[in-house]
């Protein structure tokens, strides 16, 4: 019996404590005023006012007049961003790796592009409440595993369930694209390197295979319901994107040949280790990157010591459209998203266009950008107030953030635990 109660408590625990009760809709206008604002598209306007009703920017500048209705925010001294961007991640599909009955990210089946990450997208998650209060406000909730994992969708972190946090539904298909290469098993006998993948070419003939196929299933005029056919045709037609995760150039110059040769639209790299080498090939295709492991050690003995952590940058100065996703970092490593953008400062990138990883270049690449990313009349009122810098982290520190226009809550597991260990030490005056 006792064994039985434990398993329940590893299952259910997670959630016995659910995150802070969503925040109502906007009922006054707002107004910020006195704020140094970060607009996302690489302005900055000091002493700046931004009025939001409804849910959406309705006036923002420096020498508008002040307002006398409503809720005022004296925020002199501080700070104004757009709600930061987490893209290709499975926060709210996964709570604890340990606990497979938390775990939905990843599902049975190689090619099921009709598996959707958003009915299974945990609103009450203790990690993506985690999110808020270093300003990340928003997520593509992205399937794993698989050659092509499932189809993905845009949310935002204060809801009551997955349909209230959706922001874009099914907005993008995620293929995980064959290696050219792979590392040597050792327990196997091969050598602990990168080692050639024999059976790339194979990989790559069945993803070719199957997006002919779903392509001539929707020339068809009489079919048969095929799910996973069905689920592609989003990409010929351009209503969704294709994310192609891979690193190599080879198979970058692979994946996008054959998406465009099938009538795809819209193509983004997810990872683009290697993308710097073929910087004229991307522009030229107008895909745009989505750079993993900016926080990692080089994968390749003559790559530069600071290779990774300077590779937006050199994307960057190419010309191409960049965001950082860090692909490799785990989902509770979301929350540090500012400060990988901000060491991306001290690569010598301007700190505005570091801010644009993260809020415009992302809300462009997801989709998203005429209500998201930047600070702008008639977007949505999803930003926040931070007593500094909010891409350093001695200096983020939130006051305010509203997605929406709705005044969230800033509150979560680890603040309460802060704040009572906090009180321990002070009641033993250490």
């Amino acid at each position: 019996m006792k064994k039985i109660f434990l398993i329940i408590l590893l299952v259910f625990g997670v959630s016995v404590q659910a995150q802070q009760t969503p925040a109502p809709p906007q009922t006054e206008q707002v107004a910020i005023f006195g704020a140094t604002a970060h607009i996302g598209n690489g302005e900055v306007i000091e002493n700046c006012t931004i009025i939001f009703v409804d849910g959406k920017i309705t006036a923002i500048g420096a020498d508008l007049m002040s307002p006398t209705i409503g809720t005022m925010i004296n925020a002199e001294g501080k700070h104004v961003y757009p709600g930061f961007i987490a893209p290709s991640k499975s926060l709210g599909l996964v709570e604890v790796d340990a606990v497979r009955a938390s775990d939905d990210q990843d599902e049975i089946g190689d090619m099921i592009p009709n598996v959707r990450s958003l009915i299974a997208y945990n609103a009450e998650s203790k990690v993506v409440e985690s999110m808020r209060p270093n300003g990340v406000l928003l997520g593509q909730a992205t399937p794993q595993g698989g050659r092509i994992s499932g189809t993905s969708s845009i949310v935002q972190f204060d809801a009551w369930n997955w349909e209230d946090a959706a922001v874009k539904t099914d907005d993008g298909i995620h293929m995980n694209w064959p290696a050219l290469f792979r590392k040597g098993n050792t327990w196997q006998g091969e050598p602990n390197a990168f080692i050639p993948n024999k059976k790339y070419k194979e990989q790559v003939d069945e993803v070719k295979t199957f997006v002919e196929n779903a392509k001539a299933y929707g020339k068809t005029a009489s079919k048969e319901l095929n799910l996973p056919f069905a689920a592609m045709q989003g990409l010929f037609d351009g209503s969704q994107r294709l994310y192609i995760h891979t690193n190599g150039e080879k198979e970058m110059i692979d994946a996008v040949t054959l998406a465009e040769k099938a009538g795809i639209q819209h193509i983004v790299i997810v990872g683009g280790y290697r993308a710097h080498k073929i910087t004229d090939f991307l522009k030229g295709h107008n895909i745009a990157v989505l750079v993993s492991e900016t926080h990692a050690l080089p994968k390749f003995d003559d790559d530069d010591y600071d290779f990774p952590y300077k590779l937006p940058k050199l994307l960057v100065d190419a010309g191409l459209l960049v965001g950082l996703q860090n692909e490799s970092m785990a989902n509770f490593q979301t929350r540090n998203l500012a400060f990988y953008a901000g060491q991306v400062v001290g690569q010598g990138m301007d700190k505005e266009t570091a801010l644009q990883l993260i809020t415009g270049n992302t809300a462009k690449i997801l989709g998203i950008d005429s209500n998201y990313g930047t600070l702008e009349i008639g977007k949505s009122a999803t930003l926040f107030i931070s007593e500094g810098d909010a891409l350093d982290m001695r200096t983020n520190r939130l006051s305010k953030a509203f997605i929406d226009g709705r005044d969230i809550s800033l509150e979560t597991h680890q603040t309460e635990l802060w704040k009572r260990y906090m009180g321990k030490y002070e009641r033993e005056g250490k």
